[in-house]
C-alpha cells in the first residue's frame, strides 16, 4: 500500500513561511535539490490545496527554459509537469499540468488511492496537512529543518499530539537538517 507523506520545509521555530508569505530563507542549494529531485521522482502524485498548487504552477512550468534555471531546477521542472497533482480546493476553477481537482478530503477516496499501484504520495500545504491530520491520513513526515529563526509566520503544525518514530537524520552541507519520522 503507498503511503502519504508530508515532505515540508520549515524553520528551526517550526515556521513553513514568514508573517507575509516569504520563504526567502529556505536554503536550497544544488545538493538538496538534487535530492528533493530524487525523492519527488519516486512518488506517485503530489497532493497540495490550492494556494501551494498556484505557487507551484506560478514557477515550474517554464523554469527550465531560463538558463538560469540550469541542473536540479531545471530537472525538477520536468518532474513537477509530469508528475499527476491533486489539488484540494473549494475555489479553483481549473488547473493544467496533469492536475485533478478535489473540492474536498474524502477519507474513502483517499484510502482507495493509497490502495492503487504506484509510488506514495507527497503531500504538501499546512492547512492541507492539518487535514489529513485530523484524519489520521498521514503515514510519513519528511520534515527539512532550515537553519533560521524567523519569529513568526505560519507554523506547520497546530493542536496535533501524534507518538512518531524518527526513521532517519540526515544534515546536508548547507546546515538543512531532514528529520524522517513515521507512525508508531
Amino acid at each position: 500500500m503507498r503511503k502519504i507523506i508530508l515532505m515540508m520545509s520549515v524553520s528551526i521555530d517550526g515556521f513553513i513561511e514568514g508573517p507575509n508569505r516569504e520563504i526567502g530563507w529556505h536554503l536550497v542549494d544544488d545538493e538538496l535539490h538534487s535530492h528533493f529531485n530524487e525523492e519527488l521522482r519516486a512518488m506517485g502524485a503530489f497532493l497540495g490545496g490550492r494556494v501551494t498548487h498556484e505557487l507551484m504552477a506560478g514557477f515550474w512550468p517554464t523554469a527550465d527554459a531560463d538558463p538560469a534555471n540550469a541542473g536540479p531546477m531545471a530537472e525538477f521542472a520536468g518532474i513537477w509537469r509530469d508528475m499527476p497533482k491533486i489539488v484540494y480546493s473549494r475555489t479553483l476553477d481549473r488547473a493544467d499540468w496533469n492536475t485533478t481537482i478535489k473540492r474536498e478530503v474524502d477519507v474513502e477516496e483517499i484510502e482507495a488511492l493509497k490502495g492503487e499501484p504506484g509510488g506514495d504520495l507527497a503531500l504538501g500545504g499546512a492547512d492541507l496537512a492539518a487535514t489529513f491530520l485530523r484524519h489520521d491520513l498521514i503515514d510519513e513526515f519528511r520534515i527539512y529543518v532550515h537553519p533560521v529563526l524567523i519569529g513568526q509566520g505560519k507554523p506547520l503544525f497546530r493542536d496535533a499530539e501524534i507518538p512518531l518514530r524518527l526513521a532517519e537524520c540526515r544534515t546536508f552541507g548547507n546546515g538543512v537538517v531532514l528529520l524522517r519520522y513515521q507512525r508508531n
